[in-house]
């Protein structure tokens, strides 16, 4: 079988000496590589946006715009181009510049043949491995990719909304309960923009520790704190050019909303101990409380809430969409019988009625949970009533159940047996259980990680993550 042949790189070479590009141009061309030219920044700029580029080689001192200028607005543009940066005046401070704006590699004039086919080689490899990983990302995430089920009028109208907001680049903020699928909509907007081939960084407000909640956003420098022993890019680096999700936004303190806004407005973030840095990214954030009621509070800042708040869609709760059970049912009983290697095929008629006549207050996470423990029970062909949880059966089973103490209980064991309690009650849902308690979720994982909740409430098996699906 005789293979394709491969594609012919396309290099650009940009200096303002006719000389260099001429000599430069000839010893590519005979190692079958299709060369570009540019004698300016502009000139190289213009051909960035225009033809697709591999590698660019540059001169670091040019007239007009710099070697260094170029190299920064060549990374903006198109992000993949490796970029070469050659210059007569090669010292280990330009080497160091040149690499911290992105440059692969560093060449001295003068020029040597094998110094710059090794060196353009090198770098169109590194450019094919990118690209390959990130061919390899894209298949992986197909192939992992499930829908989000539903098609009640509620849901599409959300959906609709949400692919609207996709096509532009504003900040959107996801509003619902615990459990909606809040995630799944922000994974949805990302995939159906036009950063759907870059990173999506989901994070979890909440479920970070305060005191490393800024250093996890925005990174820091290496001494910037006692431990810090090596500099680390934070969250918004990571989702430079692609899609940034806060989830649970609400529960960020003040004074790091503060750098947050900066970010937002300015494009800018500051690393603990670092310099301002620009980043490009697309935000995306998620609250299952009243910003409104937060910002009357004090809690959250107003004009960030305005910033953020640029295109609101509210995830509907299951309760909102009960005609979708049917189809939720159906979708996740054939991803658990297969999981679980059970030879179970649908519902009874009583199994579903209970299914659709249940509030749901966790939501979709919560109907999973319980598809997934009928499944598992279940000793026939089809889910009986039987087989769902005991408060699908009885709704007051679950809400009529009382906790007694006895006066002068320490209010420490009060707490602890409220919470152990009420995450057993949610099964190890922590938001649905803030929810219910009044409490923030940071509260909740700060008194699982300093041992006031029991062991066995840590250990409550986790809510399969319902929030990184998409729609039927």
């Amino acid at each position: 079988m005789t293979l394709p042949p491969k594609p012919v790189p396309t290099v650009l070479i940009v200096d303002d000496e006719p000389s260099i590009l001429d000599a430069l141009q000839k010893v590519l061309t005979k190692e079958n590589m299709h060369v570009r030219i540019a004698q300016s920044g502009q000139q190289a700029l213009e051909v960035l946006r225009l033809h697709p580029v591999q590698v660019m080689i540059t001169d670091l001192r040019m007239p007009g715009m710099t070697g260094e200028d170029l190299l920064k607005a060549a990374k903006a543009i198109t992000p993949e181009v490796e970029v070469l940066v050659m210059t007569a005046y090669g010292t280990v401070e330009n080497a160091v510049a040149a690499m911290k704006l992105g440059a692969y590699d560093f060449i001295s004039k003068p020029l040597k043949r094998a110094a710059i086919v090794a060196a353009v080689q090198k770098a169109l490899d590194k450019h094919a491995l990118v690209a390959e990983n990130r061919e390899l990302r894209a298949q992986l995430a197909a192939a992992t990719h499930k829908p989000i089920v539903g098609n009640s009028q509620v849901m599409r109208a959300a959906l609709e909304m949400a692919k609207q907001a996709a096509s532009s680049s504003a900040t959107v903020l996801l509003l619902g309960e615990s459990g909606t699928g809040k995630e799944l909509f922000a994974r949805y907007i990302h995939q159906h923009s036009g950063r759907a081939s870059r990173p999506l960084v989901p994070t979890n407000c909440a479920a970070l520790p305060e005191s490393i909640l800024e250093s996890e956003l925005f990174g820091h420098e290496k001494g910037a704190f006692t431990g810090a022993t090596r500099t680390r890019e934070g969250r918004f680096v990571e989702a430079n050019t692609g899609t940034l999700f806060l989830d649970e936004i609400g529960e960020i303190p003040l004074h790091i909303q503060v750098k947050l806004l900066r970010a937002v407005q300015e494009g800018e973030i500051e690393p603990v101990g670092g310099r301002m840095t620009k980043v490009d990214f697309r935000l995306i954030c998620a609250t299952n409380r009243d910003l409104s009621d937060e910002v009357k509070a004090g809690r959250f800042r107003e004009d960030l809430f305005y910033r953020i708040n640029v295109i609101p869609i509210r995830v509907p709760p299951l309760r909102d969409r009960l005609e979708d059970v049917p189809l939720l049912a159906d979708h996740f009983l054939r991803i658990y019988a297969v999981k679980h290697g059970k030879r179970v095929s649908g519902f009874t008629e009583a199994a579903l009625h209970r299914m659709g006549n249940y509030g749901w207050p966790g939501n979709v996470r919560e109907f999973e949970n319980a598809v997934e423990r009928a499944v598992v029970l279940c000793r026939g062909e089809l889910v009986d009533e039987l087989d769902l949880p005991p408060e699908l059966r009885d709704p007051q089973a679950g809400h009529g159940r009382q906790i007694t103490f006895s006066v002068g209980t320490p209010l420490e064991e009060v707490e602890r047996r409220m919470i152990s309690e009420t995450l057993k009650f949610t099964r190890g849902d922590k938001r649905l259980a803030a929810d219910l308690l009044g409490i923030a979720t940071r509260t909740i994982y700060r008194k699982l990680e300093s041992g006031s909740a029991p062991p066995e409430a840590s250990a409550v098996p986790q809510a399969p993550a319902v929030d990184d699906e998409i729609l039927h």
